[in-house]
């Protein structure tokens, strides 16, 4: 079966069913978490320096684990020296998660965390691996060249285009890069298959237009509560939601 007719799951957990402080975010704990609860997880990859592929959301480590630097200079030894968020969890590496999710039946939405114009390289590795992997996953990325890169690498891997709002939140970035990214100029080129944007940039004209007039599924984060999870699905949107315990999305999923 084709990759690209691979549907969208009706939720995800985001970077893994975590629950703070004892379960760190993109941590295997979370991730096996998810599996237990019968969840599918949202998660973020990048390429280190000696060019092994680890799940961590951020450039910069200091959030997580206390040390200063960026992940991308670092080799996969050093970098499991590490621990998450006060507790004995390391950050994961690709094969991990993907070896913990290949037998269960349980969708992936996979994120490529591109940096320093490494988004071939990523994009390159990711599909690789992902040859062999047998479970369900799609692909996204901020970055246009990198779910470009995707298209040419793997045009069968469904990929999406992530998008928010830059003109609230810029990133350090510069005005042409606003203006292409929150308008989603790339998309000519790119041709998503979806849209994952931020809950609260829906009506951006931009993506409307993606999402109305395109037909493209439109994928939403950060769901942070039943009731916009609720709502979420009322719109016609796929969450990808956190926070929310057990018995709650029960409920929610009846």
């Amino acid at each position: 079966m084709s990759r690209r007719e691979i549907k969208l799951a009706k939720h995800y957990a985001h970077r893994g069913y975590h629950d703070k402080p004892q379960i760190p975010e993109n941590s295997m704990a979370a991730f096996r978490r998810a599996v237990e609860y019968g969840l599918g997880s949202e998660f973020d990859v990048h390429l280190i320096a000696d060019g092994s592929l680890v799940i961590f959301h951020d450039e910069q480590l200091e959030r997580q684990t206390g040390v200063k630097g960026e992940i991308e200079d670092y080799d996969i030894t050093n970098l499991r020296k590490l621990r998450l968020e006060g507790t004995d969890e390391m950050i994961p590496t690709f094969d991990e998660v993907l070896d913990l999710y290949e037998d269960t039946g349980l969708p992936l939405l996979i994120e490529l965390k591109s940096a320093r114009g490494n988004y071939t390289k990523l994009a390159e590795a990711v599909c690789k691996r992902l040859d062999s992997y047998k479970g369900e996953f799609v692909l996204e990325s901020f970055d246009p060249r990198a779910v470009l890169a995707v298209k040419k690498f793997r045009p069968d891997f469904v990929r999406g285009q992530l998008v928010q709002d830059f003109f609230v939140t810029p990133e350090k970035l510069h005005m042409y890069q606003v203006v292409m990214l929150t308008y989603l100029m790339f998309n000519k080129l790119t041709k998503p298959d979806f849209i994952a944007s931020r809950i609260g940039d829906r009506r951006r004209h931009a993506l409307r237009h993606a999402v109305e007039k395109e037909g493209l599924p439109e994928v939403a984060w950060t769901i942070k509560n039943a009731e916009d999870y609720a709502a979420t699905v009322a719109a016609g949107r796929i969450p990808v939601f956190e926070q929310i315990t057990p018995e709650e999305l029960e409920k929610l999923v009846r």
